[in-house]
Parts: structure tokens; sequence; C-alpha cells
């Protein structure tokens, strides 16, 4: 691949772009080696951050707390320092050595959830689930900035997927580790520790998730820097708000992403409510749901990542150069009527059923959403684009959401055992939106994607 500028006829906007090459992509060898460290990485990241969703019933007896309480830990507690630090460091990710910074992450937001463990009331839990949140805030970005380094556009939504078994294996791991955890210790006891007593099943799952992370922040020194590929911007340095410039000239590009991410972020804090859901409705104990969808969402997930890459190489083979936008809309037209049926169920196997199908849908569409936004963003703003994304579902997915669940289920349905009816609630107010709205971004992407190619092919 060679140094190419935009063709005549492009659109002023893109006239300080250019494609740009340090060097060849790396040897696929080493490709792979990053992504699955970085599998593993993205594992111990969705491990540690989903394993309170799992908890939040024994935590919310043990502390006597409303649901809008609840709400607080399973969210804003997260993503505080995240929105402090995910836009600004950001900025390092464009510049500087990415697999220090994931590193640093990783050590900071395992030591903070061993911490949560120790929590011995509601301001000490929040204020350990802030340090989680700091720890991870620049994980995805990097993550992201990395892999599209890597490897070419058409290789992208595979390495993509690859990395993303971390996230089905964190998922699931928090459900099945933290489930089978609570039935041992509830069997043989908690342990008592010096200086700190008997510790309670929930305190004990935390540290065990939590320690043996710092052994992965070592690991991810080996990985090498690759150099930086893709379309460039014609200055030194980028910074946040000419980044922001970028994306608001590109407009019908981003815009329906983002504006669709925000509206289904709203519906996202359902999920981290299931198990408390299914202990109310269907009278599941942490443990039973807790192992029973940690395996259904490791198999379908699983499933989903193999049949979506398939898809999309096959697609593109077929020369749709807008597959991975494609099947995203694909898998969201067949999750929506299973999410709005999900709650509605009379018994919890055909709730977990309805439930699977967003899982497998999930596992299809998540990398190529992924690739997409890494396909159409210059390498020199790619970290605070992704930054700004991940910002977006964090703070409103695992922030907000969870936090609107538990006040509608408060003060609209009054009980804690409506809950189901506030899950439906928001399924249906922010699932169709966010489905309309990213089907707008199709045709504009589809262009960009077509024209990137003619400009710049990218091949190893």
């Amino acid at each position: 691949m060679t140094s190419v500028s935009t063709m005549e006829g492009d659109p002023p906007a893109m006239a300080e772009e250019k494609a740009v090459d340090h060097g060849g992509f790396p040897p696929a060898r080493q490709g792979w080696y990053a992504v699955s460290i970085l599998a593993l990485t993205t594992t111990f990241a969705l491990l540690d951050q989903g394993i309170i969703g799992l908890l939040i019933q024994q935590i919310k007896q043990d502390f006597t707390l409303t649901d809008t309480e609840a709400g607080l830990l399973l969210g804003p507690a997260f993503v505080i320092f995240y929105a402090f630090l995910g836009l600004p460091l950001s900025r390092f990710v464009d510049r500087s050595n990415r697999t220090v910074i994931v590193s640093i992450g990783i050590f900071v937001w395992s030591i903070a959830t061993a911490l949560c463990g120790l929590a011995s009331s509601f301001i000490h839990l929040f204020l350990g689930r802030i340090m989680v949140g700091a720890g991870e805030s620049i994980n995805g970005p990097a993550s992201y900035s990395i892999v599209a380094d890597y490897f070419p556009r058409d290789k992208l939504p595979r390495a993509i997927a690859t990395m993303q078994i971390g996230s089905v294996a964190g998922g699931g791991l928090s459900m099945l580790i933290g489930g089978g955890m609570i039935w041992i210790i509830t069997t043989v006891g908690s342990p008592d520790l010096p200086l700190v007593g008997v510790l309670r099943p929930w305190q004990v799952v935390f540290i065990a998730v939590g320690l043996p992370g710092v052994l992965v922040s070592m690991l991810m020194l080996t990985v090498k820097e690759p150099p930086r590929h893709g379309l460039r911007m014609d200055r030194p340095k980028v910074g946040f708000w000419q980044a922001m410039k970028y994306l608001g000239t590109h407009f019908a590009i981003f815009g329906p992403m983002f504006i669709g991410l925000t509206l289904g972020s709203l519906d996202n804090g359902n999920r981290i409510w299931s198990a408390a859901f299914f202990e109310r409705t269907y009278g599941w104990s942490p443990s039973q749901y807790g192992v029973t969808s940690g395996v259904l969402q490791i198999c379908l997930m699983l499933i989903g990542l193999y049949a979506g890459t398939k898809l999309v190489e096959a697609m593109l083979r077929r020369g749709l150069e807008d597959a991975p936008f494609r099947l995203v809309i694909y898998c969201r037209l067949v999750a929506l009527p299973a999410a709005i049926a999900m709650p509605l169920m009379p018994d919890p196997w055909l709730a977990l059923a309805c439930s699977g199908v967003g899982m497998l849908t999930l596992g299809m569409s998540g990398p190529s959403l992924n690739a997409v936004l890494q396909i159409v963003t210059p390498n020199q703003i790619r970290g605070q684009v992704t930054a700004l994304y991940l910002f977006i579902f964090f703070v409103v997915g695992s922030g907000l959401s969870p936090l609107v669940t538990g006040m509608v289920t408060d003060h609209v349905f009054t009980s804690p055992d409506d809950l189901r009816w506030s899950i439906l609630l928001l399924h249906v107010i922010f699932l169709p939106a966010a489905l309309a709205v990213t089907w707008l971004g199709w045709k504009p992407y589809r262009n960009e994607v077509h024209r990137l190619n003619q400009i710049d092919p990218q091949t190893v």
C-alpha cells in the first residue's frame, strides 16, 4: 500500500486527508498474538465490570438499599471516572504506546475490583466501582486502535470478532464463575480473614475475580506496538475539538451511529438487572441464573461470532462493501421482537430462550459494529472517536440506563415485583428508535467505504 492523495472530485472536507502507510502490516502471527492477548484482556474487563449484576441482590440486602441506590452501584459508580478520564486519555492512544496504556489500565481496574470485596458500606463499594471504571476507561479505545493497525480492512471484522471472544467469555464467566462461587461459599462457608473478619459471599467473588488481572497486565507488555495505517489528517496533532469537528463535517456517516448507540444504550440497563428480574419474577436464585445464563451466553455468542464473521466475509466476496453495516441491521431486526417478548414470558425457560436470540444476534453483529467505526475513522483520531463511542455506551448504557430502570421500578410501577414492566417499557421505547436511526446511516456508510476502497485498497 502506498500513500495516495484524495481523488479529484472528493468532498472538500476530505481534502486534508491522505492514505498513509508507516511500513507494511506486521506479520500475521504477531497480529493474532496481539488479538489473543487483547481477547484475554477483554475477558477480565467484562468479568470485573459485569460481576456486580449477579451480586446486586445480595449487596442490596446486606446494605439495605433501594432499587435506585442499587442502580447507582450498577451504573453511575462505574462511569463517573470513565467520563472524566476516558476522553482526555484517548489522545494518548493516538500518539503514544498503546500496549503500555492498556497494561496500566488492567492493573488499576483489577486491584480496584479486589478492593470492592473489602467494602463494608455502600459508600466504600461506590468508591471501589469508580476506580474500576477509571481503569477500564482507556482499554476499549486502545485495544480497537491496536487491532485496526495490525489488519487491513477486509480482515478487520474477523480480527475484532476474535478479540470479542473475550467479551463473550467475560460476560458469560461473570455469570458462570460468580454463580458457581456463590453456591460453593454458601455450601462450605465464608472465609475468616485476619483484620477483616468473615467475608460475605459476594465479597469473596470480587476478590477472586479481581486479583488474577494483575498477571494479565504484565502479559500485555509482551504485545508489540504496531505501525499506524490508514487515512490520516494533515496535522501533526489532532485534539479533541478537531476530532469532533471532523465528526460534525461527516455527520451523515457518524451521526446515525452515535445517536443509534445512545438510544440503544438507554435499554442496556435491563441486561444488568437480568439476575434480579429472574429472581423476582421466577424465583431463581442468583447462582441458578448465573450458571444457566452464563453457559447459554458463552455458547450462543461464540456461535454468533463465528456465524457473523462467515456471513460478513461471504458478503464481501460477493462485492457488498457495506457488509459489516448490513449485518448489524439484519441482526437488530431479528432481535427486536424477541427482546420485547422476553419480560412477558410465563416461565423462566421461555424468557431465557428470548434472551438467547439477543445473545446470538449480539455475537453476530458486535464485531461488525466495531469494525464499521474503525473502517471509516482516520487513524489520527481513532482513539478519540472510539473513546467517545464507548463513552456514550458506558455513560448511557452502564451508567444512566440501570439507574433509569431502577427509578422506573421505584416511582412508576412502585413495586420491586414489577421490574418486568420496567424492562418491557424501556424495550418498547428505545429499541425500535435505535434501529430506525441506525438505518439512516446505511447508505452514507456504503458510499464512504466505496470511496476509501478506491483511494486506498489496503492489501497486506
